[in-house]
C-alpha cells in the first residue's frame, strides 16, 4: 500500500469489525489479534492489487477468513504435542536393534535444542512418518526446502545428541 495515510484510514475504519470477525472464528483473543494483524499486513503488502477500492472491506474479510481456514487445516494436519509429552510418539526402543537404540528422553531433550523450523520437519518425518512430498504439502513449502530443513535439522540433532549423551 503506497499511501500511509490511506492505510491508516483503512485500519481505523475496519479494525474493530475485522477483529470481532476474527474473534468469532478463533474463539480466543490472541489468535484473533494475530489474524487481524496478519490481514492488515497482507493488505499493506498486496492492497495495491485491489482494482476496485470499494471492495476493500470484502477483500479484508475474505483474506482473514482464508487465513483462518488455512491455519485450521494446518493444525489438523500437524497436531501440536508438547515436546515433553512426545516420548510415547517415539518408536518403541525394544523393537529396534539394541545397539542402535537411544533413550527416547535423550532424543526429546536433544530435539528441544533444534531450531523450531527444523524440529517441525524432523518431527513430521521421523515421528509421523510423512514423506518429503507430504511434509512439503503440510508446511506449504517446496520439496527442496523440506530436504534442506531435514538435513540441517539432522545436523543440529546429531550435535545436540552428542552434547546430551
Amino acid at each position: 500500500m503506497g499511501n500511509p495515510a490511506e492505510f491508516e484510514r483503512i485500519v481505523n475504519d475496519f479494525y474493530q469489525d475485522l477483529y470481532r470477525f476474527a474473534y468469532s472464528l478463533a474463539k480466543n483473543q490472541a489468535d484473533a489479534t494475530d489474524l487481524t494483524q496478519q490481514t492488515f499486513y497482507r493488505f499493506a503488502t498486496k492492497g495495491d492489487t485491489i482494482r476496485d477500492k470499494s471492495k476493500t472491506k470484502s477483500w479484508l474479510f475474505r483474506t482473514l477468513k482464508n487465513d483462518f481456514l488455512s491455519q485450521a487445516r494446518r493444525s489438523q494436519k500437524f497436531q501440536h504435542i508438547p515436546l515433553e509429552d512426545a516420548g510415547p510418539e517415539l518408536p518403541d526402543e525394544q523393537s529396534e536393534d539394541p545397539s542402535r537404540s537411544v533413550d527416547s528422553h535423550l532424543v526429546v531433550e536433544a530435539l528441544q535444542k533444534v531450531d523450531e523450523t527444523y524440529r517441525i520437519a524432523l518431527s513430521l518425518f521421523y515421528m509421523k512418518g510423512l514423506s518429503y512430498k507430504e511434509i512439503a504439502h503440510t508446511l506449504e513449502i517446496p520439496i527442496g526446502t523440506v530436504m534442506s530443513r531435514l538435513s540441517r535439522g539432522k545436523a543440529q540433532l546429531k550435535s545436540a545428541l552428542s552434547a546430551v549423551a
